[in-house]
């Protein structure tokens, strides 16, 4: 293995995997596997890029730092010559981590220090500038993300934002370096190191920024970025020929289907109300949820019944009324029985013959991802088609495979759940 990725999330693992799998032109991509938590075996010999999902965006810190570092181990020991700690493109986290702890745990452990910040995902709208984070034409506090239920985002200062989560120095590179090429990248990021920064928070506002920097990046030990920070870096191990690459289509399924939505996000919700004018759709009462009437046996019930029309069962609301529901029952316990409340779902769907799962949200990505994986005996996920920019088709175990789209909740077309349906070879 030759780039080993540890992802803070279900959705973001599957994000970057896309993005190393697919690659850029003319080269290509890796021969890319995601695995849902630290694998207890050694990988395939074929893969070239391993992304290990963890849970640990929301953990607490001491939780996610020991993750983290657990599967930093595992990754060293399959070869791996890259490191590459994978967060959200809006740096989903709280003034006291998981962000920063996690990085500067990393760091220490491989001895790196002028290690590259970057969340830029241009492609859907996230770039840096400045060393602040925009969320296409609007700073990040003023996106929407200044709501998330969980990790509200208030400063779009990524800078000033990580070093209230580390007690090491933040430095930055400018727009105006990237656009100078990769040797000008890469001796900057060699300053900030002597200067004993231990992060280089680095603008891109484009594609070709992010290959300008991950060929100044080929190599590093360790890099932390959103999946657009993994664009260039296939590039340097094919030309280095220690790649061959890999394929990315796979077979469609038969069998029923199911759509599965946790996150209340602006996007969700558009796509939400969209298959909802046209599909089966169920509208899940949280405070029903946390009463016991409504359990996965409801759920489920009412995907069989709506067979053949695209059933959607979701959760999404506004901030406003997440935020109702959140002060009556507690954050935490909310979060915690609806990701159950979706596993449960999931496990009964597989058990039921269910082979095509399309799953909205970070966190209910990664309860159902796990459940799925421990039906199936806990297989590498082999990467598929994109369906939209950052979102493949997964294959979970070869025999009697199973089909997952993980959608983050900003992520996707307004149709998103219609087209990865189609891809994954339902009758629409």
């Amino acid at each position: 293995m030759l780039i080993g990725v540890i992802a803070d999330d279900f959705t973001g693992a599957s994000d970057i995997a896309n993005t190393l799998a697919k690659g850029a032109a003319p080269e290509g991509g890796l021969a890319t596997a995601q695995f849902p938590g630290v694998p207890n075996s050694p990988a395939p010999a074929h893969i070239e890029a391993g992304v290990i999902s963890l849970k640990s965006r929301t953990a607490p810190v001491e939780e996610a730092v020991s993750e983290s570092l657990a599967a930093l181990e595992w990754l060293l020991a399959q070869g791996c010559q890259q490191i590459i700690f994978k967060y959200c493109s809006t740096f989903d986290s709280t003034s006291e981590g998981n962000i920063g702890p996690v990085g500067q745990a990393l760091a220490l452990a491989m001895n790196a220090r002028g290690v590259v910040v970057c969340p830029a995902f241009p492609t859907v709208g996230r770039t840096v500038y400045q060393g602040h984070l925009f969320v296409f034409d609007k700073l990040l506090n003023e996106s929407g993300m200044q709501n998330h239920p969980l990790t509200p985002m208030t400063d779009p200062d990524i800078r000033r934002f990580l070093s209230l989560q580390t007690e090491w120095s933040v430095g930055h590179v400018a727009q105006a370096v990237v656009s100078a090429g990769s040797e000008a990248v890469a001796a900057a990021l060699a300053d900030d190191a002597r200067r004993g920064n231990m992060f280089t928070v680095v603008d891109a506002t484009s594609d070709q920024d992010l290959m300008t920097i991950g060929a100044a990046l080929q190599d590093a030990s360790l890099i932390t970025g959103g999946s657009g920070i993994a664009l260039g870096l296939p590039r340097n191990f094919i030309r280095k020929r220690l790649a061959r690459g890999g394929d990315t289509t796979l077979d469609a399924q038969t069998g029923p289907d199911a759509i599965l939505a946790g996150s209340c996000s602006g996007a969700t919700r558009e796509q939400v109300d969209l298959h909802a004018s046209r599909q089966a759709t169920y509208a899940i009462d949280v405070p029903d949820v946390m009463s016991g009437k409504v359990t996965a046996d409801t759920l489920v019930a009412f995907i069989a019944e709506n067979q053949g029309k695209q059933p959607l069962v979701y959760s999404s609301g506004t901030p406003e009324a997440v935020r109702k529901i959140q002060e009556k029952f507690g954050r935490d316990k909310v979060a915690a029985t609806l990701d159950a409340l979706f596993a449960d779902t999931a496990r009964q769907l597989i058990g039921n013959g269910y082979r095509k799962i399309v799953v909205a949200g970070g966190e209910t990505s990664g309860a159902v991802a796990q459940a799925v994986a421990d039906e199936l005996g806990n297989p590498a996920m082999q990467i598929g088609p994109e369906i939209d920019p950052g979102i493949p088709v997964l294959k979970v175990g070869e025999t009697d495979p199973v089909l997952l789209a993980l959608k983050s909740g900003n992520f996707g077309a307004p149709d998103f759940f219609k087209k990865a349906l189609s891809i994954m070879g339902a009758d629409i």
